[in-house]
């Protein structure tokens, strides 16, 4: 008879401010993306990172395959949400029934699998996210 295969529990990690790394993020100009708690780290089902947004950036409308929690830690700026019609892919601006929201630190929100969205700082200070997932691949399709 077959012994089941056991996974190994994970091990507690401490992650100092120091130890993240932080690379712009390939879909937009101005975000950064450090990935502080993830799979690489041990962590069995959820990676967290965190984002900025500079001044004056702004992220085109995408989707992705897995769903986003979200939460404000500084900043304040404008997040879209809508279907496909909803979003200029090349501003981001919302038209036809797109909705916009103002997020400010202390805000959270949740971004299911594959709703179309985009972000937009016109402030003069940064903004900045967590962002939690499942861990595997977090794949973005830009809308065209």
């Amino acid at each position: 008879m077959a012994t089941p295969t056991s996974t190994p529990e994970p091990e507690p990690v401490i992650r100092r401010s120091d130890d993240i790394e932080y690379e712009s993020v390939s879909a937009a100009d101005g975000l950064e993306k450090g990935v502080l708690i993830s799979d690489d780290h041990g962590a069995p089902t959820f990676a967290i990172r965190r984002f900025v947004l500079e001044a004056g950036a702004s992220v085109p409308a995408h989707t992705n395959e897995v769903e986003h929690e979200q939460y404000v830690l500084e900043g304040e700026y404008t997040v879209g949400i809508g279907d496909m019609q909803a979003a200029d892919s090349a501003t981001g601006d919302a038209v036809d029934g797109g909705e916009e929201y103002t997020v400010e630190a202390g805000d959270s929100l949740l971004i299911p699998a594959g709703t179309v969205h985009w972000y937009r700082n016109e402030s003069d200070e940064p903004g900045a996210f967590l962002c939690a997932v499942p861990n595997g691949d977090d794949e973005i399709e830009l809308l065209e």
